[in-house]
């Protein structure tokens, strides 16, 4: 062949190829349009019947016309918590089987008859006309579904022209000598299998590759010996796709993809030690024959038929080996345990009302120590900040919002049975006491986020505001502790020392605040670190708000009666000596500091 030929031919193939992976493309991106978003949400409610989840994975892959746009969708529902591993796994088996639909197709070019009627089912006879209607809805419709179905027919209708291309370019190559040598060491296995590989890989379709080969099989003679290691070593390497579209998903997303890649690896490899083997002792007849398109697609077939189902019951070992490959670690946990359901909430205990709120305290006592803990931790990040602890508070935040979410929910249907007084007035405090715990969460979640900007921004207080916040943080650090001491243990009296607390903590506020102002108006410090400043004291003085209404609903209880506000503005009109000893203990205890200016 002269240079212009060898030329001629690789253009006319690297073209007809281009073509034919554009044509899959649009195909399969007006397919999924068409069907308006409904795959993904349908998919998402597959049942964790195998069966049923394996039927749709083939189903939804023979529709979109490509195993790895199945795929990728089912590594992105994985990813975003839609769906279950053990739901995928299922679908991906399918989507393999699903994929062999688009060879049946490609292989209408094999027809091949004098009848009029008979030929005009060939692609070459149908597609340009395919192509017209195509191009004329995509352009003069103003339907988006009409839009959507020419961009189907015109997407198949470049398949299939790339696929006449690719066939025509390399019809010259049966006569070659070179050429068919070549095509001949596909009939090693190893050689055959690792072309199907780097192949499918390079140009990221398996169908891609198969379609390759059968547009091969049109002008060229390809035997069975060649088309088969091909064929089982483009389903290996169809997992590149999926492999790359998990680089940026979670564990989840990448454990998926590896599920894909681990199903095609022992299918490719136990076919091909299995078929060899028996090849080897019964030497197979019509491995030395033509195979052709028909004869690619029953191929890819028939592995995926056989293999996909009897994956099917024992798709479980897929998702233990991604499980073993990456292991949860101590965040995912705490992430799986965020977002799994409080146990004590059972609905079944609920036909037993006052057993059942029993169960809503013990959570919300726990919920209760989880914004106590988160507090205490960002309290610490002011003055020695660590990314590790501030990502526990930001953990122990979203754990406490699952919480008052199951537990709201969970009381609510406590109320609608019949309960006591007593009941009646528990679940009322249960329901205020637990949004006042996710709002003292939310400033413990502010005062880490400060903490790490002031951290990142080199900025710190000046000594005597480090001494007078030392002091302020410590009274929030017992105004918090009183109050899930006594929420816990429905202690009155403990309840009544979180009032007086809350007047000094407001008096600390008041002060704190006035002297930055006249530190700043010496110079002493900046306006930023004031804002620091404001902004905790702030965040520290609703919180001991939130742990005076938790104290005054218990005290409520108690008396038989509820009126949180009533009961302030009771107790600051009228304070008693009791009350008036207990602010005083408190102001002496957290005083701040005298200061000379």
């Amino acid at each position: 062949m002269s240079s212009l030929e060898v030329f001629s031919l690789i253009a006319g193939l690297v073209g007809g190829l281009a073509m034919f992976l554009y044509g899959m493309n649009v195909m399969s991106g007006g397919l999924t349009k068409a069907a308006g978003g409904k795959l993904e949400s349908v998919l998402a409610k597959v049942t964790e019947h195998k069966v049923i989840a394996y039927l749709f994975g083939v189903g939804v892959t023979a529709l979109v016309q490509s195993s790895s746009a199945s795929t990728v969708m089912v590594v992105g529902l994985v990813n975003s918590g839609i769906m279950t591993l053990k739901q995928a796994v299922n679908v991906i088996l399918g989507a393999n089987l699903g994929t062999t639909f688009t060879a049946w197709l490609l292989s209408l070019n094999a027809i091949s008859s004098e009848n009029f009627i008979i030929n005009l089912l060939k692609p070459k006879s149908f597609t340009p006309f395919l192509a017209l209607i195509g191009i004329a809805l995509y352009m003069f419709s103003k339907n988006d579904k009409k839009k959507n179905i020419g961009t189907i027919l015109l997407g198949f209708s470049v398949l299939m022209f790339g696929m006449s291309t690719m066939s025509d370019a390399v019809s010259p190559l049966k006569d070659v000598d070179g050429f068919k040598r070549v095509l001949t060491s596909f009939s090693n296995p190893i050689i055959g299998f690792l072309v199907g590989i780097l192949f499918t890989m390079t140009i990221q379709s398996s169908a891609g590759t198969i379609g390759v080969l059968q547009a091969l099989s049109l002008s060229v003679k390809v035997k069975y010996s060649m088309a088969i290691p091909v064929v089982v070593g483009a389903e290996v390497g169809t997992c590149i796709t999926a492999i790359l579209s998990s680089l940026g998903a979670n564990k989840n997303g990448k454990r998926t993809a590896l599920m894909h890649l681990y199903f095609n690896l022992i299918k490719a490899t136990t076919f091909m030690i299995l078929f060899y083997l028996i090849h080897s002792i019964v030497n197979f007849a019509f491995m030395d024959n033509d195979i052709g398109m028909v004869g690619i697609a029953g191929i890819h077939t028939l592995v995926n038929l056989v293999a996909t189902p009897l994956m099917l019951p024992f798709s479980n070992l897929l998702v233990n080996m991604a499980m073993k490959t990456i292991p949860i670690d101590e965040k995912e946990k705490k992430e799986q345990e965020e977002q799994e359901g409080i146990r004590t909430l059972d609905p079944r205990f609920l036909s037993n009302p006052p057993f059942a709120l029993e169960q809503a305290r013990i959570a919300a006592i726990a919920m209760a120590n989880m914004c106590k803990d988160a507090l205490y931790e960002a309290i610490g990040l002011i003055d020695n900040f660590e990314e590790e602890k501030a990502q526990n508070v930001d953990y122990l935040e979203r754990k406490v919002d699952t919480y008052e979410d199951q537990l709201g929910t969970y009381l609510m249907q406590i109320n609608a049975h019949h309960l006591g007084v007593k009941d009646s007035h528990t679940l009322s405090v249960l329901l205020h006491c637990i949004t006042d715990y996710e709002r003292i969460s939310d400033h413990a979640l502010n005062i880490m986020q400060k903490a790490r900007g002031m951290s990142e921004s080199k900025r710190e207080f000046t000594p005597k505001a480090q001494s007078e916040m030392e002091i302020f943080s410590n009274a929030v650090k017992e105004i918090v502790d009183l109050s899930v001491r006594a929420f816990e243990a429905q202690d009155v009296d403990l309840a009544k020392m979180i009032e007086p607390l809350e007047e000094t903590i407001d008096g600390i506020n008041m002060e704190v605040k006035r002297r930055h102002i006249r530190r700043l108006r010496k110079g002493k410090c900046t306006i930023e670190q004031g804002f620091d400043l404001t902004d905790i004291s702030t965040d520290f003085e609703r919180i001991a708000d939130h742990c005076s209404n938790i104290a005054v609903g218990l005290i409520e209880v108690d008396e038989d009666a509820y009126d949180a506000h009533e009961y302030i503005e009771h107790l600051k009109a009228d304070k008693g000596e009791e009350f008036e000893k207990a602010v005083d203990f408190y102001q002496r205890k957290y005083l701040l500091p005298s200061v000379k200016y």
